[in-house]
């Protein structure tokens, strides 16, 4: 059950950092739906790599205030830059 909380916070982190991420680089942009699909991947796989780092796993099935803040910084700087990464890909082939 744990695992799955953390994943929820991660997936909802991202789509805020992509967000977040199409309003500080408005050039970027893919709107507010893009932005939320390609922050909602990034922080799934944002939070899952540092899991892997061993950054924030959970400690004895216990979510502790640690690997919750370490869930929503993953999943929010792993939406955000997937969100720049596409929208610079998309910007790139548009010219």
């Amino acid at each position: 059950m744990t695992g799955i909380v953390q994943i929820i916070i991660q997936l909802v982190s991202g789509a805020l950092g992509g967000n977040a991420a199409g309003k500080a680089a408005p050039k970027l942009s893919l709107g507010t739906l893009g932005n939320s699909l390609a922050g909602i991947l990034g922080g799934g796989l944002g939070g899952q790599l540092l899991g892997l780092l061993g950054i924030g796993a959970a400690n004895g099935g216990n979510l502790s205030i640690e690997s919750i803040i370490a869930s929503i910084l993953g999943g929010g700087v792993g939406g955000g830059a997937l969100m720049a990464i596409v929208g610079a890909i998309k910007k790139a082939l548009g010219k």
